[in-house]
């Protein structure tokens, strides 16, 4: 039972990515043309604030998670309700500061965007915040449910949740938006979809898995427990939304919504050039955990982490490739001419994000030897230095200055953790440069290639992109063969294969 519902998981984890991407980049023009840019710049700019408070539940999720499976696995029970009564005591004290700080920024809004939002769209926003606000305060104490699941090793029922939740969201966004709706509409609808998973879930806990909250005593221990345990998540978080989600905030004070939502369109596609990576690396990190605890030498280490990182860095150089030579065809028929400015937005960030990508399995084997701290304080200093930076800029210099700088310190941080992963990752970060270098050199030749003579091909014709991905994609396929491999090669027939199976059975049952 443990091992289908892991296997379970695991694969409604993939189908949640793959509708996540798909639905999103089908859905989002449609948003983008049915509210206007400044519309949705609001939209976008309130949900990125609003988000920024997010943060503030400190990685309890991970927490609870984690304690749940600890008190399972000793089958203590009382400790378990003990436990989950302290939780929800903190997630109660969290919801009050979250709506504590949301009432502040609400009472500031006027004062803060007075100089670039309309009088219309001032009230708009503070209807929204106060929404947003409400929704946070619930969806963050509701995680708890989904966390027990998790810390249950029930996935299957609530990936199935999530998954109906979001293909139901995503049909009642086209018919809200169909029948006139706005921003505000959305932002409600999400919250009443929020608090339907907040009960599904909530059932699960309590009639399934018989889950029960009881303070048997109070804990401060516990307490300082569990908030060092969710230190250094509750990091990760925050500069995850210093680097993506400030920009928009801050934008938003010296530029119209419209020009915010060239950048929120920006932030997407970069946001789903990740989604790309992150599947396979989230396979690795149990890999990572048993070559740990097996105290695995340092050629054993080097070797997984140059296989993993070169399969990564296949997939997201081809993405990254063809974005550059066909990203402006792809924006203006996804969301049309005015968002062009967007296109340099993504290209500099996948610049930054694909060393940070592609060497995520240095950073799993840092989270199985629990040595997160370093690069925590490390991301931290360099975020906020870059975020303070770039809003002194960003105002003389344009909107590319944050993207710029923040990419410029996303290569500095990648540069100096080389001697921390060779000191305490136990990796050859200069056998691992060694082995990655011909796919880079590869790619940019290609880019050499390809660039000027794209140059030739101006017009934004289908016929005209579709062309050229498929040249591309035979050149790549081409010049990769001369750099995979044996390790590649097998793992490229494997798919061939799983792909041409899945094509025979359909045909079979056609027929």
């Amino acid at each position: 039972m443990k091992i289908d519902q892991l296997k379970g998981g695991a694969a409604l984890s993939y189908v949640n990515i793959f509708l996540t991407n798909i639905i999103g980049l089908l859905i989002t023009p449609f948003i983008i043309r049915s509210l206007g840019s400044a519309e949705y710049g609001l939209y976008t700019m309130i949900g990125a604030l609003v988000g920024y408070m997010s943060v503030l539940d400190f990685g309890l999720n991970n927490t609870v998670i984690r304690y749940v499976a600890k008190y399972r696995s000793q089958k203590d029970s009382k400790g378990e309700e003990n436990f989950l009564a302290h939780s929800l005591i903190m997630y109660a004290c969290i919801s009050t500061l979250i709506v504590a700080i949301g009432i502040v920024i609400y009472s500031q809004l006027e004062l803060w965007y007075q100089d670039t939002l309309t009088i219309e769209q001032i009230q708009k926003a503070k209807i929204m915040m106060l929404i947003l606000i409400f929704n946070l305060a619930i969806s963050l104490p509701g995680g708890t449910f989904r966390a027990i699941c998790s810390g249950y090793e029930e996935f299957i029922l609530p990936k199935v949740v999530n998954i109906i939740r979001y293909l139901l969201r995503s049909i009642l966004v086209v018919g809200l938006l169909y029948l006139g709706g706005d921003s505000i509409g959305l932002v409600i609808l999400d919250t009443i979809m929020n608090i339907a998973i907040i009960i599904a879930n909530a059932f699960i806990v309590f009639r399934k898995l018989k889950v029960t909250f009881k303070l048997h005593q109070f804990n401060i221990r516990l307490f300082r427990s569990i908030l060092g345990f969710s230190l250094w998540i509750f990091v990760f978080a925050l500069v995850h939304q210093l680097r993506w989600q400030a920009g928009q905030m801050i934008i938003g004070l010296y530029y119209t919504t419209s020009i915010v939502a060239i950048y929120a369109v920006g932030i997407t596609l970069g946001n789903y050039y990740g989604a790309f990576s992150s599947a396979i690396e989230s396979v690795f990190l149990p890999r990572a955990i048993q070559m740990t605890v097996r105290q695995e030498s340092k050629k054993s280490m080097t070797e997984m982490f140059i296989k993993v990182s070169r399969v990564i860095l296949i997939v997201l150089l081809f993405i990254f490739g063809g974005f550059v030579l066909v990203g402006r065809d792809f924006i203006y028929f996804w969301v049309g001419p005015e968002y062009m400015e967007a296109y340099y937005y993504v290209v500099l960030m996948m610049i930054g994000l694909t060393p940070i990508l592609s060497q995520g399995f240095a950073n799993n084997i840092l989270e199985a030897k629990n040595l997160l701290s370093y690069r925590g304080r490390l991301l931290l200093t360099l975020t906020i230095v870059g975020t303070i930076l770039a809003t002194l800029m960003v105002q003389e210099y344009g909107v590319i200055t944050f993207i710029w700088v923040t990419v410029i310190f996303m290569i500095m941080e990648r540069i100096i953790m080389i001697p921390y992963y060779t000191k305490y990752a136990n990796l050859n970060m200069k056998k691992y440069y060694k082995s990655i270098s011909p796919l880079v050199i590869y790619c940019f030749i290609l880019l050499l290639v390809f660039v000027p003579l794209n140059q030739f091909i101006t017009e934004h014709n289908v016929y005209y992109f579709l062309g050229k991905i498929l040249i591309y994609s035979c050149f790549y396929a081409f010049f990769l063969k001369q750099v995979t491999t044996s390790f590649e090669k097998d793992l490229i027939n494997k798919v061939k294969m799983r792909i041409l199976t899945i094509g025979l059975l359909q045909h079979k049952k056609k027929s």
